[in-house]
């Protein structure tokens, strides 16, 4: 069985959002886990174009996506059907490293009039690594990889790769038995 794992930036601020704009998603980093094998079978970056927002420096800084290179992106709609159509969103197990992927996504499908990618089977993975290792706080997805002794691979804060190190605690999971089925 395959499972999706799905980790977004969205435009950002240090402080509140400048007047007019509001946090949307710029990238969906997504990675395919195989949870019979373990293996990571693939990884995609779908860069997504503002439309209410734009990237400003602390974004850039903190992603490195610019807003020339999002510009290129898919809009909105055309990465929700990406999901659906290649990654069989709709009917394919997800997670994510807390609810915040989930909340932006439904909210800025409500907002957007675009319907919502993704089946109802999600898996709050900060929650089950929390639960499994008895942990008081839960931690950020760098924290549990230090925690699990996995390496950070790639740019912490970039879809793309935090999908990917997410995979690797879910697989920690699932091999220790604490993944729900």
């Amino acid at each position: 069985m395959l499972l999706n794992v799905i980790d977004v930036e969205a435009t950002c601020w240090a402080g509140p959002p400048p007047p007019g704009q509001v946090n949307e998603i710029i990238e969906v980093g997504v990675c395919v886990l195989d949870l019979t094998t373990l293996e990571r079978v693939e990884r995609r970056a779908l860069l997504v174009r503002p439309e209410r927002s734009a990237v400003g420096a602390f974004c850039t800084e903190l992603t490195g996506l610019t807003p020339e290179t999002v510009s290129e992106g898919l809009s909105f709609r055309e990465a929700c059907e990406t999901l659906r159509r290649e990654f069989h969103a709709d009917s394919r197990p997800w997670a994510s490293w807390g609810d915040y992927d989930r909340k932006q996504f439904q909210g800025q499908c409500a907002v957007s009039g675009v319907p919502y990618p993704f089946s109802s089977r999600h898996t709050n993975a900060k929650k089950v690594y929390t639960e499994a290792h008895g942990l008081k706080r839960r931690p950020g997805m760098a924290q549990a990889l230090a925690h699990a002794g996995l390496p950070l691979e790639g740019r912490h804060h970039r879809g793309v790769d935090d999908a990917w190190n997410i995979a690797a605690l879910v697989a920690g999971l699932v091999r220790g038995g604490h993944w729900p089925s």
